[in-house]
């Protein structure tokens, strides 16, 4: 990591490449770049460049390369690991992407569009319904989030079960490495099986081995029909019988199965506008069912869809599977429980401190795990509220823990480490992973060590060297 500050001199004239402009100086100019959302990782920069073009983004590094200077790439500042935040030594510099929006090519017939790293997620998606097509990665961030941050995130989402991560959304990449030389990988072939798969190398590698600036990505087709339930269960064992159910009821046409206790959901009824109960009377656990279909329709008129997730709602019924079920009568009931649904994190903040874990588990073991973990948190901190919710689909559990009702937040979040230690140590135990899709970044730089084994550290660590053998790209993450 360079500890030293870069001189004068050569900042200005990275300065000159983008623009004084495009060069943030000013802390008031910097502010938005400097702190994560959840305000738990701050840092501080000489300065921010905000090039336009992958020439400059080459620039930059050729210069950051030849005189040592750290640089933490970011895209749109909504990632929860402090990947994207510069340490407080003042010594890295930010290079943002955001100023790199051009959508270079949409090929509706072959399903594929060439967009730049500071394309939003939101606007992906729309570049995509107006080619007649579906984008199908989605995330609560999605107006933010950029399509450079989503894939050096590897980014999952609501969409993970039907569609694949960020990873499998990608078909190529332009990305300039650590010297300023640019990799010129944007194909848009579903296959290349030409030597190593560098593609699948930068993406999840959170800017440490060098910078997307753009990405050739898949469109999917648009569903002609989509069906949304939230179903009331009594527990994680009747949600995992519910979603083997569900999967024989629709096979690959079931496109998300959600998961959530009753204590996420009072959360956001809590604390959140414009969420309502979908149920009379409250649950102890719940689920989002999801059921998606192409053109084809009864003669009499029901959809395909809608059909298929009322026989799994009703044959859910005849086992005592759920205890109630809300089935969306409108494309904006829909929108209302995923809004429900993509509350939760952020209604947290109203319950006072949480401490969050973004992990992965073998489907089968999630009610067992459910049952461990409670354990385990009560013993770490008795009283503290287990708060889990996620995409159970894929096993991806995000297991948030409240502080305990009339507990000193700060207090509580002094027990980040014996609590994330507690309860990674129960995920590797039950051979699942500590970080499902949020990455590692400085939070789990350390756990990473811990859990992965030792020739995975030696691996990583040769490709760092051999890519970025300065070590000036994002210094101090995820290794």
């Amino acid at each position: 990591m360079t500890k030293a500050a870069p001189a004068t001199d050569i900042i200005s004239r990275l300065i000159e490449i983008v623009g004084d402009a495009h060069a943030l100086t000013r802390p008031e100019d910097q502010a938005g770049y400097l702190r994560e959302w959840r305000d738990r990782y701050t840092g501080k920069t000489p300065v921010v460049l905000r090039p336009g073009s992958t020439d400059e983004v080459s620039k930059i590094l050729a210069l950051a390369h030849e005189h040592g200077i750290a640089i933490v790439p970011q895209a749109g500042n909504t990632g929860l690991v402090g990947g994207q935040i510069p340490s407080l030594s003042g010594t890295e510099i930010i290079l943002s992407v955001g100023r790199l929006k051009a959508v270079r090519a949409v090929d509706a017939d072959g399903g594929t569009m060439i967009v730049e790293a500071g394309v939003t997620l939101a606007d992906a998606q729309a570049v995509a319904e107006k080619a007649g097509r579906l984008f199908p990665l989605s995330l609560a961030s999605e107006g933010s989030a950029q399509i450079g941050g989503v894939l050096a995130t590897n980014a999952g989402g609501t969409a993970v079960l039907a569609y694949g991560n960020a990873r499998h959304l990608c078909l190529g990449l332009e990305v300039v490495l650590a010297d300023g030389r640019i990799w010129h990988g944007l194909r848009t072939l579903k296959k290349d099986n030409t030597g190593y798969d560098l593609r699948d190398l930068m993406i999840g590698s959170e800017g440490t081995l060098g910078v997307i600036t753009a990405a050739a990505l898949k469109m999917a087709p648009r569903p002609a029909e989509t069906a949304t339930a939230i179903v009331a269960l009594n527990s994680p064992r009747e949600a995992l019988k519910l979603f083997r159910q569900a999967e024989e009821t629709a096979g690959g046409a079931l496109t998300a199965f959600e998961f959530w206790a009753r204590e996420a959901m009072q959360f956001a009824l809590d604390y959140m506008p414009n969420t309502r109960d979908p149920m009379s009377i409250a649950h102890p656990w719940y689920a989002l069912v999801e059921i998606s279909s192409g053109a084809w329709r009864h003669l009499e008129g029901g959809g395909r869809a809608h059909d298929q997730l009322e026989n799994l709602l009703l044959a859910a019924s005849d086992m005592s599977l759920i205890c109630d079920a809300a089935l969306a009568a409108s494309l904006q009931q829909a929108r209302d429980f995923w809004t429900l649904r993509e509350s939760f994190s952020e209604a947290q903040k109203g319950a006072g401190g949480s401490i969050k874990h973004d992990i992965s588990l073998p489907i089968a073991r999630i009610p067992e795990f459910l049952v461990r973990a409670a354990e385990v948190v009560e013993r770490v901190c008795p009283g503290a509220r287990p708060v889990p919710f996620g995409h159970f689909g894929d096993g991806n559990l995000h297991y948030n823990v409240s502080q305990p009702i009339g507990m000193e937040k700060a207090r509580y979040l002094a027990l980040w480490q014996p609590m994330s230690d507690a309860v990674h140590a129960l995920v590797a135990d039950m051979a699942g992973s500590i970080s499902a899709e949020h990455g590692i970044g400085q939070m789990k730089r350390d756990a990473l060590v811990r859990f992965k084994s030792p020739v995975e550290i030696i691996m990583m660590r040769a490709i760092k060297a051999a890519l970025d053998p300065k070590g000036i790209l994002n210094p101090g993450k995820v290794l």
